[in-house]
């Protein structure tokens, strides 16, 4: 296969794995819910994206260490916002008024 036709398929492989978290983030904020969300399966999520980037580090491979650097803060966000919403229910995000 072209080197060119491997990179774009990895380009966007990459995009949908990133892409993939946003709708989740957008529907906790909007509705202050997340219930929904597995705290296990994002625990693990985390976990397998910090590993995926340590690997990336081991072989130099930035794209990988970047694509799954931007998926772990993305799969962070929707943990931390489980937490905040288990924890506290109806509490302010960033920015927010109190």
């Amino acid at each position: 296969m072209a080197p060119y036709l491997v990179n774009v398929l990895g380009t966007l492989a990459a995009i949908c794995s990133m892409a993939s978290f946003v709708p989740q983030i957008i529907k906790i904020i909007r509705e202050r819910d997340a219930s929904s969300v597995s705290l296990r399966t994002y625990a693990v999520t985390v976990t397998g994206f910090g590993l995926w980037i340590a690997y990336g580090l081991m072989i130099t491979s930035w794209p990988v260490i970047g694509a799954n650097t931007v998926c772990l803060i993305l799969s962070a966000t929707i943990l931390i916002l489980k937490w905040r919403f288990e924890r506290g229910g109806e509490e302010a995000l960033p920015g927010e008024a109190h």
